[in-house]
């Protein structure tokens, strides 16, 4: 009768490699994003050429195999005239100045690069 026993025990064993992160705590950055001054995604332009910009800046992130998923959750913002903004953490300054690149070529006007690159632990 210990049988099942023993599977529960060993089925509940992963769950505590899931428990939260102390260190994943984005209450500050969160703070941060209420001000008026941070651009967030809400902040988007409606106008069809801003639209292509950051859906085209997009396509080109998701596209490349070799940036992280951190880096393809990155926001990008464009608002009226052309003018993007990019923010979110990636893994590398390479990651960071690729997606720069990609939002100049699909017509960035300006680029603020506001990415931020993760230190690792």
């Amino acid at each position: 009768m210990k049988l099942p026993s023993i599977l529960i025990a060993a089925c509940m064993l992963p769950l505590g490699l899931y428990a939260a992160d102390p260190n994943a705590d984005n209450t500050g950055k969160n703070d941060r994003d209420k001000s008026s001054e941070t651009l967030t995604p809400i902040n988007q332009s409606n106008d069809p050429t801003d639209i292509k910009i950051t859906a085209e800046t997009r396509k080109m992130v998701v596209r490349d195999k070799s940036l992280s998923m951190d880096a393809k959750n990155c926001k990008i913002i464009t608002t009226a005239g052309g003018a993007v903004t990019l923010r979110g953490p990636v893994k590398s300054a390479r990651e960071k100045s690729v997606i720069a690149n990609y939002a100049k070529t699909a017509g960035a006007t300006s680029i603020s690069n506001q990415l931020e690159v993760k230190t690792s632990k």
